[in-house]
């Protein structure tokens, strides 16, 4: 069941409406002025505010400030009440991220379909989204900003084209964005105390980089560089930390998009730390194969040193591994890669 907050300083038509409400299956809390509203909004978060505006105490605008200023409550759909019609004081409200206006007085039929449609624009949200689509980046933000109330994102969403092997961020820089990948390849790189290249990630059409220092509020702790011609699109600090934190939904949402990183990222420090070599080779051409599309004719495209940098040996010893592979008829080698030839004999643990 949803729960409406309803604001109103007049007690007739506080509780005529929230009868009204009542009756058509809503929670309803009531408030006689602004102060209390906040108060009962803090104690227990509302689905949906119905604010008047002239009020004592704290006026409607005051309350809407506070709604977007506070972490717990930014986001929730609110829709004015009010008796004045001027259109400054519409556009006011407006301004300040009003979603609805009703002047009383008003048909119950006007205000229940305006709390309906609030109510389904803010779960606007598709359960998945397949950000290997041209599209699918857009749809989400889009999706986002209408279901969070998150009308401050960027507008801009123009792709930059980088070069192959131009350097997106280097080790020590202070995180100002979040990386997608739309078109092209992006590895990161750390280097080893002794010199020695690590490479820690390869991020593809579709995938997300360069979150953890966001994140951990720290300088890059690796180096991005771009494998193939890339075109990347920017995700400003302020808009990425917008949509953790501004909306519960929105944020859970873009936590799973990133996490399926985390953790293969996690899998890969742990297959380095403890695997055998042909354990950490076959996890690497089966990741390397899912990004290539996974289909049976993908080929794996990346240059024996930065495979194994990947992997974490030496090339000689992955390139020894990929012979062993091709004999067992696991992998073909040709002159544009490698291609899986039998993955489900890759995924067996028994390495």
């Amino acid at each position: 069941m949803k729960t409406i907050l309803l604001i109103e300083d007049n007690d007739v038509i506080r509780e005529n409406t929230a009868e009204i409400l009542e009756l058509a299956g809503y929670a309803v809390l009531t408030a006689e002025n602004g102060k209390v509203g906040v108060e009962k909004a803090l104690s227990t978060k509302p689905d949906l505010v119905v604010c008047d505006i002239m009020m004592p105490v704290l006026d409607g605008y005051g309350v809407l400030h506070i709604f977007n200023q506070h972490p717990h409550l930014a986001g929730v759909p609110f829709i004015f009440l009010t008796a004045k019609t001027e259109r400054t004081d519409l556009r006011r409200g407006m301004e300040l991220g009003a979603d609805d206006y009703l002047t009383k007085p008003f048909e119950e039929t006007e205000l229940l379909s305006a709390i309906s449609s609030r109510l389904h624009r803010f779960g606007k949200l598709q359960a998945d989204y397949d950000l290997r689509a041209p599209e699918g980046l857009g749809n989400f933000l889009d999706d986002a900003a209408a279901a969070g109330q998150l009308r401050d994102l960027t507008i801009d969403r123009r792709p930059h084209s980088l070069r192959k092997k131009q350097e997106v961020y280097a080790e020590g820089d202070e995180p100002t964005r979040l990386y997608f990948v739309q078109t092209g390849r992006v590895k990161t790189v750390r280097r080893t105390p002794g010199g020695k290249e690590l490479i820690t990630g390869v991020y593809g059409p579709g995938e997300f980089f360069g979150y953890l220092p966001l994140l951990e509020q720290g300088p890059h702790a690796d180096t991005a560089l771009v494998l193939d011609d890339a075109t990347l699109l920017y995700i400003p600090k302020a808009d990425f930390m917008a949509l953790l934190h501004r909306n519960a939904a929105v944020g859970q949402q873009f936590v799973r998009l990133l996490a399926g990183r985390v953790s293969e990222r996690e899998e890969q420090l742990l297959g380095m730390a403890y695997g055998s070599i042909r354990r950490r080779v076959a996890d690497t051409l089966l990741r390397l194969h899912e990004q290539a599309g996974a289909a049976p004719e993908a080929t794996i495209q990346l240059s024996r040193d930065d495979m194994a940098a990947v992997v974490g040996t030496a090339p000689e010893s992955l390139i020894r591994t990929l012979s062993e592979f091709k004999q067992s008829g696991l992998i073909e080698l040709t002159s544009h890669g490698i291609k899986l030839l039998r993955p489900e004999k890759l995924r067996q643990p028994n390495w």
